[in-house]
């Protein structure tokens, strides 16, 4: 069975990978916030707008 402690410890590169790690999760998680936050702000401006927009006809 691999060893857990070798594993994590990533042949001395440990510092470096699992930091990597970090990093890219955090900067996803921020492009999820930010996607989130646009779209909220994008439906409020579209709703305004059709609030402010005549009424068409369905044909």
């Amino acid at each position: 069975m691999p060893d857990l402690g070798a594993f994590l410890a990533m042949g001395g590169y440990a510092g470096y990978v699992w930091s990597a790690y970090a990093i890219t999760a955090l900067i996803l998680g921020l492009l999820v916030v930010a996607s989130l936050r646009a779209r909220r702000s994008m439906r409020s401006s579209l709703d305004e707008a059709e609030q402010a927009s005549p009424r068409r006809r369905a044909r």
